[in-house]
């Protein structure tokens, strides 16, 4: 037992001057720690915040690409439903055309003749109508042309700030900087 008595008060006596020179070691390690949890920190919550705009980019990019997608169906619709409305009138005026050249050659028949006059009229109606209704697609047709062109333009934006997010990251990632807030 005083074996170890006199172990402990050995122990003791080198263990308090050695406590005194590193206190102030110790304080300084202590306070650069610290310093480097707070720089580590203040990292973590630029790149959570960094991360989280470009979860939000993506998010309005899906949703622009989206939107651009109706725009385009949207177009290519009215561009068939346009390239038919001509197509129907063209051969309604070639309809037009002979069935007025045929009557004119032949007289032969008075009643043929009577029945192809009385529907000429309805058929010329549908005519006009016709024209009247290329007009409105072709207008609808610029109309979404341009929509598509302005929806296109937010959408290569949008991949533009994406680009953008993504090279800064990268740099920050390069030379260890804070990513942008």
């Amino acid at each position: 037992m005083r074996r170890w008595t006199i172990l402990l008060t050995i122990v003791f006596l080198m263990a308090t001057p050695a406590s005194g020179q590193s206190s102030a070691k110790d304080s300084q390690t202590l306070q650069d720690l610290l310093a480097e949890v707070r720089q580590l920190r203040r990292e973590l919550q630029s790149t959570t915040i960094a991360l989280e705009r470009a979860e939000i980019l993506l998010y309005r990019v899906r949703s622009q690409q989206e939107v651009v997608a109706q725009a385009t169906q949207r177009l290519d619709r009215l561009r068939s439903e346009l390239a038919s409305t001509r197509r129907q009138q063209k051969e309604l005026a070639v309809f037009v055309k002979r069935t007025e050249d045929s009557t004119q050659e032949t007289a032969a028949n008075p009643n043929e003749r009577k029945e192809t006059e009385e529907q000429m009229p309805l058929i010329k109606t549908r005519l006009d109508a016709l024209a009247a209704e290329e007009q409105e697609k072709v207008a609808e047709e610029a109309d979404a042309d341009q929509r598509l062109r302005d929806e296109q333009a937010k959408l290569a934006d949008l991949q533009s700030q994406l680009d953008r997010l993504d090279a800064e990251l990268e740099n920050a990632g390069k030379t260890g900087a804070s990513p942008p807030q």
